[in-house]
């Protein structure tokens, strides 16, 4: 059955025939565990639960039209009023950075002039992908650099910027969802910990936080290239920030130890998350190498 029979489904029960107003829900709806179907009903759900009612719909989202000999339901026009902010909501993007956008991202100061022009060239080309948002050729973003360049800022406005334009995004912190999926597993565990795998998959945007910030075994490095392999064939947008260098990105693997005063080589992407995820990930994302700044956190704390 099409998405639109199973909304059908819903509706007439929703709207049920006169005599027929307590039927339990349908089963085919129930037992439904399919994302994109989910975000279309939820758009008809979700006016009951939120805000204050409908003097149209009575909070139902729709409108019953009675015809000559048919009746039938259209949309009301309260289902898409604060969508966007339903949406962001959906996206579970941690508080820390609910308010993150291209407009308070801050650059450094004119006294830090090369600096000042590499992260203004980042910003901008991070806007140019939420401006050609979607493409299908290039479905996903890559932010590479050290920490506190501002990574995670960037990527949450873009999502924010995405979810404007009517997709369903979702937030998960790497070392997060690898131990939801991994407690999954138990029998004991939430349903929310059992469907974190599915929902990595399914989400039509899909940021990851922090790639490669968990300790490597085969579990992970199989799980990891199951759900970028998965999304790269499905050309589903992928968003990830990573500290995890990797040289075909422009970041140095060499580091030096001063108090050794000698170089060390350090761990790269495809030793983290496994060389077959890391060539999709090439493969299905816009890279960009974050430039050599002043720790963003602090920079930010410097403007207040």
């Amino acid at each position: 059955m099409t998405w639109k029979g199973e909304v059908w489904l819903l509706l007439t029960w929703l709207f049920p025939a006169s005599g027929d107003s307590h039927r339990p829900f349908p089963p085919r709806i129930s037992a439904i565990r399919n994302p994109a179907f989910d975000a279309r009903v939820w758009l008809i759900i979700e006016p009951m639960s939120t805000g204050s009612v409908c003097p149209k719909c009575g909070g139902t989202g729709f409108i019953i039209v009675e015809g000559a000999s048919v009746s039938g339901a259209k949309p009301c026009d309260c289902r898409f009023q604060g969508k966007a902010e339903r949406m962001e909501t959906r996206a579970q993007i941690p508080a820390l950075y609910r308010n993150a956008s291209f407009d308070n991202f801050v650059v450094p100061g004119p006294e830090n002039p090369i600096a000042r022009r590499d992260l203004t060239t980042v910003l901008l080309n991070v806007k140019n992908y939420v401006r050609d948002f979607p493409n299908p050729s290039r479905p996903g973003l890559l932010l590479i650099g050290e920490p506190g360049t501002g990574k995670t800022h960037l990527a949450v406005a873009a999502v924010r910027k995405i979810v404007e334009k009517g997709f369903e995004c979702l937030f998960w912190d790497y070392q997060t969802l690898l131990n939801s999926i991994k407690r999954g597993y138990d029998p004991a565990s939430n349903s929310s910990d059992r469907e974190a795998y599915h929902d990595a998959l399914d989400a039509e945007v899909l940021l990851l936080d922090d790639l490669g910030a968990h300790r490597v075994t085969d579990w992970v490095e199989d799980t990891v290239t199951s759900i970028i392999t998965d999304r790269c064939n499905r050309q589903k947008a992928l968003i990830a920030t990573t500290n995890v260098p990797d040289a075909d990105a422009g970041i140095n693997v060499l580091q030096k130890n001063v108090a050794l005063d000698k170089f060390e080589h350090r761990r790269t992407l495809a030793e983290q998350i496994g060389p077959r995820a890391r060539s999709r990930l090439f493969e299905m994302c816009t890279v960009i190498k974050m430039p050599q700044v002043d720790d963003y956190r602090v920079r930010k704390a410097r403007t207040f």
